[in-house]
């Protein structure tokens, strides 16, 4: 039984952009090290909470708190979640706190990133407590290189859940971060994926987020040129209609031989999709951010544990939406280069 709110119109920001999507980092915690996105590969999680890398478990908001601001920020309009990390899975109680979700009249979607190592032991459960998307990060189709990228053997976990996702009847999305010199060589694999797969294939260009990535500017690798590298497998047609894409350029790609696929190109640095943003992101330690190559936040959890009203949580709400800007400042690859040295790491704001 879906769980009743009174509900009002969504909010709309001052560029006309309707904000109705949410997403929530419920850890920075992952099982994986991945080069671009997680501090270090040292294994000693208490080293790192001891060190500030990681948060402390009492930094995260409880799933009762977040809870009470998914609620109110549906009240608000906001209709659609996104459940992010670090690893999402990791957390504990994670499956419970979906089946909470799911009660709540008015969240018409509940959606899952993850790196897919624990996807095989949790299909079954995230599929019957309402979950039908999800986004797995996967930036090699090659063993020994996934090791090299994320720190841990575990490509073979992944793919295992993947294919148990795929028997479940997920809608599945494949994340792939480009970089070059790294996994370049492999984007024509991954669009051999998508005609093999009913995968969308989504390559996103290498974000500059928080000073403990490792962000090089000989590393990025434009959209467009993925999208030329791509082409050589057939011919690439835009989506009749690019809803629900999200921040993604897709496209159908057809081989000489009638062999079809969906891949699509994220490029927040060469072709920015500001205008479209429709999102808003809570990090795993309560701070509510309106862009995320902008390190301007609302605490909400400071307001959650002052005993603020479900009145004061909105208000800060709505303000942030009123403030978010129209998009973000970086141009081209020397401008991401000067952001890499910020604050703000993407484990805890949530890929």
């Amino acid at each position: 039984m879906k769980e009743k709110i009174q509900s009002i119109s969504p909010i709309v920001d001052q560029f006309s952009r309707t904000i109705s999507y949410l997403r929530l980092s419920l850890t920075d915690r992952c099982n994986l090290r991945c080069m671009y996105c997680m501090p270090s590969e040292d294994q000693d999680v208490e080293k790192h909470v001891k060190t500030g890398d990681f948060l402390q478990h009492s930094d995260l908001l409880t799933y009762e708190e977040l809870l009470r601001v998914v609620r109110l920020t549906v009240s608000l309009g906001m209709n659609k979640l996104r459940l992010t990390g670090g690893e999402p899975l990791v957390r504990k109680g994670v499956v419970q706190f979906i089946e909470e979700l799911s009660r709540i009249e008015g969240l018409d979607q509940i959606r899952l990133t993850t790196n897919g190592v624990l996807l095989k032991e949790y299909a079954e459960d995230l599929y019957r407590s309402g979950v039908r998307y999800i986004n797995v990060s996967l930036d090699t189709l090659d063993p020994d290189k996934f090791k090299k990228i994320t720190g841990r053997d575990r490509f073979r976990q992944v793919w295992a859940g993947l294919q148990k996702a795929l028997d479940l009847g997920f809608k599945i999305k494949i994340n792939v971060v480009a970089m070059k010199g790294v996994n370049d060589d492999e984007f024509v694999d991954f669009g051999r994926l998508a005609l093999e797969y009913p995968f969308h294939v989504r390559f996103i260009e290498f974000m500059p987020v928080g000073g403990k990535n490792s962000w090089q500017k000989d590393r990025f690798i434009r959209g467009e040129d993925i999208r030329t590298m791509i082409s050589t497998l057939g011919s690439l047609q835009p989506f009749a209609i690019q809803h629900g894409a999200g921040p993604a350029r897709m496209y159908d790609l057809v081989t000489p031989d009638g062999q079809t696929g969906a891949v699509g190109f994220i490029s927040p640095i060469s072709h920015h999709f500001c205008d479209k943003c429709n999102r808003l992101r809570l990090t795993s330690e309560g701070k509510l951010r309106a862009c995320l190559l902008k390190d301007e936040e609302t605490d909400l959890k400071k307001i959650l544990r002052g005993n603020g009203s479900d009145q004061d949580i909105m208000t800060a709400v709505r303000q942030t939406i009123i403030d978010k800007p129209q998009g973000h400042s970086l141009q081209n690859e020397t401008e991401a280069e000067e952001k890499a040295r910020s604050g703000g790491t993407m484990s805890r704001i949530g890929g």
